[in-house]
């Protein structure tokens, strides 16, 4: 089975981190829809007709997008794909958009998962990021979400924010629990060169916290959450049994997918292809029937490396067998240096994977560069 993904690329303001694809001009939002219904029907066949088990909505910010013109792209779905009967329908949304009226119009839709990006409780830092929602909002979003029929439910939240305290992040964590929700993803700040953040820190406006702050605050994290019944199954996911994230863990595991709408990316096991980062030239490129797409065929190497990118972050592991059949041309000098890390206790092996251990998780990306090819 396989996964559909729809990048909606507009948003209200731009968030001072966000380096995503979008655009805060909704005048081509119309034409964006139509381009997205195209892309959908030219791609049907992508996937030899597998079933999509997952849907997704991101961005951007789907949720601005008006009803009917979701309803639109919903139809293109259905009408050109096998859908399964159980498919989890993921809407990523924000705490301003969200109302009784939108939440039953998404329920219409078939949406039966929200990802609500709050990234903070404070005002003071959601200010910060230039975010368009208040505390109140993202509080208050939430709990009328779940009286609206949402059980399924991720937040989002960021950590390693300058001139926050230990305090501060505890403190978001505990309004997270009290919510009930049963999915959090956790995402420490990044500073990307073309984001606000980028240009306040290139100028000495912006200093970063240090590494050991920040992973002080991941720690926290896990401790908390996993006090509270969350299992942490990918580095920046953590999950109530039940509600691991189809959609993301299918990326993680090498699963298909298409990824339909500007900036979009498509898999299907042998190459990779990705949409042009370009709204105009995305729906210019349909309108004159002009390819809006690049496309990279996957050596024995590139399977190689991303097999051990995605997976040795999740709670599934590198199956050595399977990473050995992508490719075996440096099986002895992987082991050696798979051994290194067993024995400073940053992996662990058993049943022939390898898992991050928890004191590896820090490491996660450093160790997997040094197992690349």
């Amino acid at each position: 089975m396989a996964g559909i993904y729809i990048h909606i690329p507009f948003c209200k303001v731009k968030c001072n981190y966000c380096d995503f694809h979008f655009s805060t001009n909704q005048k081509l939002t119309s034409k964006m829809v139509d381009s997205i219904c195209l892309e959908l029907n030219q791609k049907k066949e992508y996937l030899v007709k597998e079933p999509i088990k997952t849907i997704y909505f991101g961005g951007g910010t789907p949720s601005i997008i008006r009803t009917e013109l979701l309803r639109e792209i919903v139809d293109a779905i259905y009408s050109n794909f096998e859908i399964v009967e159980n498919v989890e329908f993921t809407f990523e949304c924000n705490p301003d958009d969200l109302n009784s009226k939108k939440l039953e119009d998404l329920r219409g839709l078939g949406v039966n998962r929200l990802s609500i990006g709050i990234q903070s409780f404070e005002d003071e830092q959601l200010e910060f990021m230039n975010r368009a929602h208040n505390s109140n909002e993202a509080s208050n979003c939430v709990k009328l979400a779940q009286d609206n029929g949402f059980s399924n439910i991720t937040i989002d939240l960021i950590y390693g924010l300058p001139n926050t305290s230990v305090d501060y992040w505890e403190k978001q964590i505990e309004k997270a629990i009290k919510l009930k929700v049963n999915h959090i993803s956790a995402y420490c700040l990044t500073i990307e060169e073309k984001t606000v953040f980028g240009n306040w820190y290139k100028t000495g406006k912006l200093k970063l916290v240090e590494d050991e702050y920040s992973l002080n605050q991941f720690k926290i994290l896990q401790s908390e959450l996993k006090k509270n019944g969350f299992e942490h199954y990918e580095i920046s996911n953590f999950s109530k049994n039940g509600f691991i994230s189809n959609h993301n863990s299918a990326y993680w595991l090498g699963e298909k997918y298409i990824g339909i709408g500007p900036s979009a990316h498509s898999f299907n096991g042998d190459s990779r292809q990705w949409n042009v980062a370009n709204n105009v030239k995305y729906i210019n490129g349909f309108k004159n029937n002009i390819n809006t797409f690049e496309l990279e065929e996957l050596s024995s190497i590139d399977k190689f490396n991303e097999y051990i990118l995605t997976r040795l972050r999740t709670k599934w592991g590198v199956n050595l067998e399977e990473l050995f059949l992508i490719n075996s041309t440096r099986k002895e000098q992987t082991l050696k240096t798979i051994e290194q890390f067993i024995s400073n206790d940053d992996l662990q092996l058993s049943d022939n994977t390898i898992y991050i251990t928890q004191q590896g998780k820090f490491i996660v990306d450093y160790i997997s560069s040094e197992l690349f090819i």
